[in-house]
């Protein structure tokens, strides 16, 4: 039953919830410094917008429980409860026990042997190269175990007494750094997260279409199916199978205003952890996870950097932000802006978001002093590392025409190794 708040924005709801889910649901919203109202509305939303069966719940032994929710609310979820054959107890007890799962605890130790690792590419200024880093770097994660070694191994016994300044590193140091490269033969998640699509594009996938079911509606709350059913296979003998696509939708230009407006009409919804929420269902699926993210400082930039923060008991530089850059100055600009919005997300939520590296994209000497100054600033960046200098060769345009992975086209190019060379040096 459900009596009205003298505010009017509210009304009492009162339900019955096992004496464990209570506690845990208490002691959950207190170390997350939430109200239990606000959690309750956001549990019974999500649990009535997901059009997945919920797994039983043990209710025996449940007892009164009662919060307030927004008007009408209460009334939509029983005819939720009858429409799918539940009774109100069970249909509350799925609906807290997804959000628990949903919002671990700050003290668990919720990585587990071999944790997805989470490779975000990111920079607000367009036209460095995010999506062929995002790209190659996948790709390099997914190709048949043993290829790329070999490949790599032979890149940097080419590589020339200039090429090896440009890195700021010797040939022996690197071939430390290859030692055990592990890349190839992994499971790989490319995620086009840019409303731009080029990603989608440059593959020959085609993007979502605006108005149905994408990773905007997942993060939203909007689903109508599962996320899984929208991830493409890339068809090419080099993977195995083993590279997917999550293809982008043009919808994502209005994800922030999306988020904005679900927040404020749901006052337990965290909207920093939307793109988590919406991959979570696919990382059991996967080794790794590669974000190709848009030009943005707005607050799906925010959902990508919390999706890379260092996870409870998770290993340093596995997983956070991978930055490409040119060399030019109106790129250091903007990786200025792009540091200060990652401390500022650390700082306000308590994360710590690792820095994978810097790579310097479409690096090209004809251009002088401009070029190699600039690259001797990157080097000396404070608390960062280049990982790798790509130069702005012919095969990656090539690619795009074929829209045809890299590493498939020409596996044994400069530019396919240096981007295993970056999934070799990334967080090291």
């Amino acid at each position: 039953m459900a009596s009205p708040n003298p505010d009017g924005d509210r009304e009492k709801a009162a339900f019955k919830l096992p004496p464990a889910l209570q506690q845990e649901l208490k002691v959950r919203c207190a170390e997350l410094g939430l109200d239990i109202q606000d959690a309750v509305t956001t549990a019974i939303t999500h649990w009535r917008a997901s059009s997945e069966a919920g797994r039983d719940v043990d209710a025996s032994g449940a007892k009164s429980f009662s919060t307030w929710l927004p008007q009408g609310l209460y009334e939509d979820f029983k005819a939720t409860c009858s429409a799918r054959g539940l009774s109100y107890v069970q249909g509350l007890a799925q609906s807290i026990r997804s959000w628990l799962d949903d919002n671990p605890s700050p003290k668990e130790v919720i990585a587990r042997p071999g944790e997805i690792r989470r490779i975000v590419v990111c920079n607000q200024k367009g036209g460095v190269g995010k999506t062929t880093i995002s790209a190659g770097v996948a790709e390099a994660h997914a190709e048949t175990p043993g290829l790329g070694a070999k490949c790599l191994q032979d890149f940097v016994e080419s590589l020339t007494d200039t090429e090896l300044e440009r890195l700021s590193r010797t040939r022996e140091q690197l071939f430390a750094l290859i030692a055990d490269y592990a890349g190839g033969g992994q499971s790989v998640l490319l995620v086009d997260f840019d409303p731009q699509l080029h990603l989608s594009n440059q593959l020959g996938i085609p993007p979502i279409p605006v108005g149905e079911e994408s990773l905007v509606t997942h993060m939203t709350g909007e689903p109508s199916g599962a996320i899984k059913d929208l991830v493409v296979p890339i068809e090419d003998p080099r993977f195995e199978g083993r590279l997917h696509v999550l293809p982008g939708t043009r919808e994502g230009f209005l994800l922030d205003s999306k988020l904005a407006l679900t927040a404020a009409q749901s006052r337990g919804f965290q909207k920093e952890m939307a793109l988590e929420r919406a991959l979570r269902p696919l990382e059991e699926d996967y080794d790794v996870i590669v974000i190709d993210s848009p030009p943005s400082l707005g607050l799906s930039m925010d959902t990508a950097l919390y999706y890379a923060r260092r996870r409870p008991n998770e290993k340093p530089g596995r997983s956070g932000v991978l930055v490409p850059v040119q060399s030019e100055d109106s790129s250091a600009d903007a990786y200025q802006m792009l540091a200060e919005q990652i401390e500022d997300l650390e700082d306000d939520l308590r994360l710590e978001i690792d820095r994978l590296g810097i790579v310097v994209n479409l690096f090209d000497s004809r251009r002088g002093y401009i070029a190699t100054s600039s690259l001797e600033e990157w080097h000396q960046l404070d608390g960062q590392t280049v990982v790798a200098v790509v130069d702005d060769l012919k095969e990656q345009r090539e690619t795009v025409r074929l829209k045809r992975p890299l590493l498939a086209y020409v596996p044994e190019s400069k530019q396919s190794n240096v981007m295993r060379l970056i999934v070799a040096g990334a967080g090291k």
